[in-house]
């Protein structure tokens, strides 16, 4: 096993180093090795992808599908994504110039920021929100202006958004996430209406990530573009969609501007996406648009039964209105601690879930909790919940 070179350890130091790796995947990583253990920690479906998506990739295989694409993406899939988002949306994207196609979507966040964000920079989250923005703008030395929700019922004001921007003027852009990671809230047409209206009054532009667009449950999605297309970057993709977390596709979209700045970031990164994740993603954006409602169904009912039994249990859920998370208030005992919760479940009643703290200001005191999973695991985990509350807690 070579050991790095004396001589080289100061040398080879970056600023990478002293970015603490995802919250969510340090506490996952901290607790699978428990035996027995329940993972409710990372969300990522455990439904299979549809057997028409799977096909199409196979038989891409089969007729040697095996050169590069164009860096952006087959024109195929980026016409798809187009068609897609006209038929759900209403909105116009030209799918050679306004399209990139990722290498799933954390590749289109960490593309988008790279190519965008510039040192100083004042980027507004509203947070609790997902783990990878923070170190991803930390790296780009921009500036987190950080908006704590958990006083407004998780969803970010105008009136908080506007006070904001009064005592952050420069700021540059907003970072959205609906329905939101790691609390299933929604926002409204209404919300999203008067957020736009202040983002086009102070000049700023939208990075929309709309991941979880397609698993909603009282309301139907949004897209915040519809508003303000020419401020929003809108990133999406088919892993939650379509259950294809593996095959790494998703997307940007957004000004031929700015789309033509994060292409030449994404080629730096990856050159192009698989071809035969390709042809799987244009069969589910083509073919695949009841693949979604089916899924719906499962993880509404799912969310049904666990809320109802955190409820029962006397704890505080919010009430999810998407994505397949719900996030759950601790016991008082814990005193804020949600780690120190997170842990003794864990290891006493082996369930995993994933401190609210790993998602940013307004998450501390929390617990969030993943239901993409079977319902056998779903009831186990709930049993093992209240027999810890009862014993170890009250």
């Amino acid at each position: 096993m070579p050991q790095l070179a004396a001589d080289l350890d100061q040398i080879t130091h970056t600023r990478l180093e002293n970015i603490a790796p995802s919250g969510i995947r340090a506490f996952a990583q901290k607790v699978e090795k428990i035996p027995d253990l329940v993972k409710l920690t990372l969300g990522e479906p455990d439904l299979n992808t549809p057997e028409h998506v799977k096909e199409a990739a196979v038989q891409s295989i089969i007729a040697n599908d095996s050169h590069y694409s164009a860096q952006a993406g087959k024109p195929e899939l980026r016409k798809a994504i187009a068609n897609y988002l006209y038929r759900s949306q209403k909105l116009k994207y030209n799918f050679e110039k306004e399209v990139v196609v990722t290498v799933g979507a954390t590749e289109a966040i960490t593309a988008t920021m790279l190519a965008l964000f510039q040192p100083g920079d004042q980027i507004i989250v509203p947070t609790p929100s997902y783990a990878l923005y923070f170190p991803i703008i930390q790296y780009t030395k921009a500036q987190l202006v950080a908006i704590d929700t958990s006083n407004s019922n998780f969803v970010l004001t105008p009136t908080a958004l506007e006070q904001t921007l009064q005592q952050h003027p420069q700021a540059k852009a907003i970072l959205l996430n609906y329905p939101t990671n790691p609390t299933g809230r929604e926002y409204s047409d209404d919300v999203l209406q008067q957020l736009a209206a202040i983002i086009q009054k102070h000049h700023l532009y939208v990075i929309s990530d709309e991941i979880y667009s397609e698993l909603t449950y009282e309301k139907e999605h949004v897209s915040i573009a519809r508003y303000v297309p020419e401020r929003t970057l809108l990133i999406n993709g088919v892993s939650k969609s379509h259950a294809m977390t593996g095959y790494r596709i998703g997307y940007v979209t957004g000004p031929e501007q700015l789309i033509k700045i994060i292409k030449k970031m994404h080629a730096f990164l990856v050159t192009a996406p698989s071809n035969p994740a390709q042809a799987a993603a244009t069969e589910a954006l083509v073919n695949g648009d009841a693949d979604p409602l089916a899924a719906r169904k499962i993880y509404q009912k799912r969310r049904d039964y666990v809320m109802q039994s955190l409820q029962e249990m006397g704890l505080e859920a919010i009430a999810s209105e998407g994505a397949f998370y719900i996030f759950v208030k601790i016991p008082a005992a814990y005193h804020q601690d949600d780690e120190a919760f997170a842990w003794d479940l864990a290891t006493k009643a082996k369930v995993g879930g994933t401190p609210g703290s790993a998602f940013g200001e307004g998450g501390q005191g929390y617990i969030r909790f993943s239901y993409a999973t079977s319902d056998e695991n779903l009831h186990l985990a709930m049993q093992r919940i209240k027999k810890f509350l009862t014993m170890e807690v009250n």
